[in-house]
């Protein structure tokens, strides 16, 4: 009888702590503010984009199946400074280096390529050295690829980011102006 007592003491405690664990966290749910993210575009959309307001260029080659280019999404790619800088001075791309699809870019049309297993852009974007991720910057669409291959952390990318979103360095080199880059993130 006093066991039937308490397994029915112990089993509405446990079930009054569910309910309260239930309602925080439906509470906390509602309070959690959406993670900003960064605002990636198609090619299509960066023509659209780049027309009315030039702005410097990010394009992330990856693959699906890409361990480093996931890990690099959700780490580098969610970091709050990461995200708020790129959303300000950059136009960003995520382009798949296997798409079977024709892509026009700069007025080019870039195709897959069987032999290579790669896209023609991919290629382009890269010198022909595939790596993945790897972090491509241009000035303008026209403008010759800066390639950075491998996974990149947060602290990684502040330089590369602050360099080609800078109009004013005067023809500084990246070597000489990461020389002298202190890292505020």
């Amino acid at each position: 009888m006093l066991c039937k007592l308490l397994n029915k003491y112990f089993m509405k405690k446990v079930m009054e702590l569910l309910a309260l664990l239930t309602i925080a966290a439906g509470i906390w749910s509602f309070d959690a503010k959406p993670r900003e993210a960064i605002k990636w575009m198609s090619m299509k959309e960066l023509e659209a984009a780049y027309k009315k307001e030039p702005r410097p260029i990010l394009i992330d080659l990856y693959t699906k199946w890409c361990g480093w280019c996931k890990e690099m999404d959700r780490t580098t790619y969610r970091n709050s400074k990461v995200v708020a800088y790129m959303n300000q001075h950059y136009y960003a791309v995520k382009f798949d280096a296997e798409l079977n699809a024709d892509v026009v870019f700069d007025n080019k049309i870039f195709k897959f390529n069987k032999a290579l297993r790669a896209h023609e852009l991919a290629l382009h974007l890269s010198y022909g050295q595939l790596e993945f991720p790897t972090t491509v910057f241009l000035e303008n669409p026209a403008a010759m690829p800066a390639p950075l291959p491998g996974f990149l952390k947060a602290k990684e990318l502040e330089a590369p980011l602050k360099y080609f979103a800078e109009a004013d360095r005067k023809g500084e080199s990246f070597i000489d102006f990461n020389r002298n880059f202190r890292s505020q993130w």
